[in-house]
């Protein structure tokens, strides 16, 4: 069965690598060259040997997120995901937008499957990440919400509140999220029209 390839898959820049003979939406190819992508079509075995690792995960915070990020890595590696931390490495004062543009870049290149973001009360990283296309970062507080950011808007940036959730309720809201797949159908069309957005305000910025 041939692969179809949709606006969702197309990341914020670089290369879309995809399978030789795969279908690749209109949608896709617009905000492909929207953003500046070159899509590649290679062998399976080819591509296997040269894409991402979905099991790549970003994560970062500022100094309030410290410790919570610290605490919630092994959670991560438990899921045997390999863990790029891209800092902070104390507790010294640092800028949210700073850590959340480091994590969102990497997400939207695909060098990560999808990345975690921790400050003080996570809506600023969220904010921050979300001006990086290709990006669907979702602050999340419970259990509830982290399911519902997952199923029906695809996220693929995680961000949390770290003076806003104890350690245990953080690690229930991660988990929820990392377990959680998109459950595509109507919610597919939805996130299209989220997409069809970027596209839109990305072709003013280059015009």
């Amino acid at each position: 069965m041939k692969r179809v390839i949709t606006a969702v898959d197309v990341p914020g820049g670089g290369e879309l690598r995809i399978p030789t003979g795969s279908i690749v939406t209109a949608a896709a190819r617009e905000t492909a060259a929207a953003r500046g992508v070159r899509i590649v079509e290679l062998p399976e075995d080819q591509l296997s040997a040269i894409a991402p690792a979905d099991g790549t995960i970003a994560i970062g915070s500022d100094h309030g997120g410290f410790r919570l990020k610290e605490a919630l890595k092994p959670i991560l590696e438990g899921f045997g995901l390999q863990v790029r931390d891209v800092g902070v490495t104390e507790e010294k004062p640092a800028d949210y937008p700073d850590i959340a543009l480091k994590v969102a870049e990497l997400v939207a290149e695909r060098t990560a499957a999808r990345g975690v973001i921790i400050d003080g009360a996570g809506i600023g990283s969220s904010i921050a990440a979300n001006k990086v296309p290709g990006v669907r970062a979702a602050l999340c507080y419970d259990k509830a919400s982290a399911r519902n950011s997952r199923e029906h808007n695809d996220s693929n940036v995680l961000t949390l509140g770290a003076r806003l959730l104890t350690e245990s309720q953080a690690e229930d809201v991660l988990r929820t999220w990392l377990g959680t797949p998109f459950a595509g159908g109507r919610h597919q069309a939805r996130v299209q029209k989220i997409l069809d957005i970027e596209q839109k305000y990305s072709k003013k910025g280059t015009s």
